[in-house]
């Protein structure tokens, strides 16, 4: 989907850096990455999402005749500066990880490289649609993987924040694992299957609920599913349903539910299920959904529910318990005496200390397929870890804070570098992985996870590690600037 949204969805410094270097440096070279500190929702994995609709933005990104215009009556920008926005258009390199992979702290994830002018205006956009976006396919992966397989239906567009926000949760949800959708405008636009049936305003429509179900089944006769909780699910809801599925069963019907959206969830699914096999309704199906979430539904689970499928708006949608995404946007290596210098960020708090220079990521498989570990590595150093990996040759883990602490994995069968150009002098380098890929790759890399990182409770932390170069360059940059700032 082409889309043509204004540069001027930026944050205002951007723009004010943005004309510093224009007269100060125009033709410096910087590369940024973007990565996140701790996972979300206090769990052990995190999807990437979003980049792919960044990517269509950014091939159109640019300024509007009314952009200058409004620019200029801010009496902070010059005119040569606003001449210059007149023709902008990014022409830089992007590379970054598969939408729909499983990602960790500190892991370069988006790697810009251009200039300075354009590296740096793009910072609020790609946040924009990296972090919320992934945000909600991380939660939508957490209430698909303890919903065993069952189908998770996303219920959230009228709890999501704007229209915009609804379709980009959507499209998030999908790549996350969610079967369908009730935003029917997102199964326009992305392809994602729409799904829906009748809210408690129809059977409150009728003079009667058996009234209310038979209409609707007689509109819906191949499928129907009835909301049963609008009076009272066990003594009116349920025996009423029953009446009808009776009625219907000698039309064979491809599909019979009721849908329970109040009440004692794991009270009410188990005693209509009694109800429903006595009746000879074997096949009806239950659906559940009211303020689900992966703890609730895990607990549902466990409790041995007899639940068919699981409709999820808010919690999902809003990705409830984690505000926001902690994607950040560094610069880690610029242009000079026609090398790349690497770049680091101190901070009093270690985990905030950055790591240096142009990095990809060495992901890690062992012999039963299941990802072991993530090794960051400086780009001109891969030439070198290659040969090592093509000759099965044991690789060194460097703790990325601690500087004694290290491992050696001997035994692995494969590798995947994870960071790939998507787009190389701002023109995407080929098709981009289309929403049904991205949604193939969560799924297959939530496979190859083990379930110690995937529990809800104290889930086992991922290892993300440096390469004996890397931790090398992180440990002398982090002494030079520390000598600087004791001389007087």
């Amino acid at each position: 989907m082409k889309r043509n949204l204004s540069a001027l969805c930026t944050d205002f410094y951007e723009l004010t850096m943005m004309q510093g270097y224009f007269f100060i440096a125009p033709n410096a070279q910087a590369v940024f990455e973007l990565f996140f500190r701790h996972q979300p929702f206090g769990g052990g994995y995190a999807v990437f999402a979003g980049i792919t609709p960044f990517l269509e933005e950014l091939e159109n990104f640019c300024f509007h005749e009314s952009d200058i215009e409004f620019l200029q009556r801010q009496g902070t920008f010059r005119k040569n500066f606003t001449d210059f926005l007149t023709g902008f258009h990014f022409r830089g390199d992007i590379y970054c990880a598969a939408e729909g992979t499983l990602i960790f702290p500190n892991e370069p994830l988006v790697r810009v490289e251009g200039t300075l002018l354009e590296v740096q205006i793009i910072e609020s956009l790609l946040l924009n649609y990296i972090n919320f976006q992934s945000l909600i396919a991380t939660k939508t992966a957490r209430v698909v993987n303890v919903a065993g397989g069952l189908p998770v239906l996303e219920f959230g567009l009228r709890r999501a924040h704007g229209a915009n926000g609804a379709l980009s949760a959507s499209r998030a949800a999908y790549v996350g694992g969610a079967s369908a959708t009730s935003n029917t405008l997102a199964g326009k636009i992305f392809g994602i299957p729409v799904s829906g049936t009748m809210a408690h305003s129809w059977v409150m429509s009728f003079d009667s609920e058996l009234e209310a179900f038979r209409s609707y089944a007689a509109q819906y006769p191949e499928a129907p599913v009835l909301l049963v909780d609008t009076y009272d699910t066990l003594r009116s809801g349920i025996p009423n349903a029953i009446k009808v599925f009776r009625e219907l069963k000698n039309q064979k019907p491809t599909r019979m539910a009721i849908r329970i959206d109040s009440g004692d969830l794991e009270y009410l699914s188990k005693a209509a299920r009694n109800m429903l096999d006595d009746a000879g309704l074997h096949e009806v199906k239950i659906f559940v959904s009211s303020d689900m979430d992966e703890w609730i539904i895990e607990h549902l689970r466990n409790s041995g529910c007899p639940i068919d499928a699981w409709g999820v708006g808010t919690r999902m949608v809003t990705g409830w318990g984690e505000p926001a995404f902690p994607g950040v946007y560094k610069i880690v290596a610029r242009w000079e005496n026609g090398t790349w210098e690497p770049c680091i960020k101190l901070s009093n708090q270690p985990e905030k200390v950055t790591n240096p220079g142009r990095k990809n990521i060495l992901r890690v498989y062992g012999d039963d397929g299941q990802m072991k570990a993530d090794l960051l590595y400086l780009e001109d150093e891969k030439e070198e870890l290659f040969d090592l990996v093509s000759a099965r040759k044991p690789l060194r883990f460097n703790h990325p804070i601690s500087d004694f602490a290290s491992f050696v994995m001997e035994d692995y069968r494969f590798t995947e570098m994870l960071l790939v150009p998507f787009m190389l002098n701002g023109k995407p380098v080929e098709r981009l992985p289309s929403l049904t890929d991205a949604r193939i790759r969560c799924a297959d890399q939530m496979r190859a996870l083990d379930v110690t990182y995937r529990r809800l409770l104290n889930p086992h932390v991922y290892k993300v590690s440096l390469s004996d170069r890397l931790a090398q360059t992180k440990r002398s940059l982090i002494e030079q600037y520390r000598q600087l700032a004791v001389k007087p």
